[in-house]
């Protein structure tokens, strides 16, 4: 069970999944409308092409998961821990994530697939970056976990075991803001088109720099 939360938990969890609805809206409501943020419905994809021997979309989807895998080796490198624990470098891999968005967005409006395989890595280590906190599974980019999670709990509760309040709460807080960042990027795709993932890269720009200054913050006043 999640001992304590701390704030910068909270605040880092939901900013990272409103990040991840958005950019996964944009790349659904894209040309090729196809997920980004999670590898589920991509490896299911590449099963079909490869069943087809279509040798264009197999590249194309093997290129979508080592992008994304490449993501989380960059993260494994740059924290080195998945553990969440302030002090760590989570500052460059944010701005990393930011950068790789940033990139994607002129890459995209060319039609090009190398902007899906960019977001596809931001992506990538963003799920990595976050991943367990007082032995609790964190995960930002995709929501089936923290569904089956409700699940459970209601089982529990109704079989009047205890349930972990604040893993609960947990739980709600990243489905809502996965949902409010989709909501977010779908209005933004309407009217800004690819531009519109300008505004998770700058509020992950934001939250790195936000970072930064409370780990200052905690380090002057500890």
């Amino acid at each position: 069970m999640i001992s304590k939360l701390p704030r910068w938990i909270w605040a880092g969890a939901w900013a990272l999944a409103f990040v991840a609805g958005v950019v996964n809206v944009v790349g659904l409501l894209g040309f090729e409308h196809q997920a980004v943020t999670h590898l589920t419905g991509t490896t299911s994809m590449l099963a079909t092409a490869l069943a087809a021997l279509d040798t264009s979309a197999i590249l194309h989807f093997a290129a979508m998961i080592a992008s994304f895998v490449a993501g989380t080796v960059l993260s494994g490198f740059i924290i080195q821990d998945s553990t969440l624990q302030l002090g760590r470098r989570y500052g460059v891999a944010l701005l990393l994530e930011s950068l790789l968005l940033g990139i994607a967005v002129p890459l995209l409006q060319r039609h090009s697939i190398f902007g899906m395989y960019s977001a596809s890595c931001a992506c990538g280590l963003q799920n990595a970056m976050v991943s367990t906190y007082s032995g609790a599974v964190v995960r930002t980019t995709h929501i089936s976990g923290m569904f089956t999670d409700l699940g459970i709990f209601l089982g529990h509760s109704l079989r009047g075991l205890p349930v972990d309040a604040r893993r609960l709460r947990l739980c709600f807080l990243i489905i809502s803001a996965f949902l409010c960042g989709g909501i977010a990027g779908a209005v933004a795709f309407h009217h800004f088109g690819y531009a519109a993932l300008f505004i998770p890269s700058g509020l992950i720009a934001i939250t790195a720099l936000a970072y930064g200054a409370y780990q200052i913050r905690i380090s002057r006043n500890g």
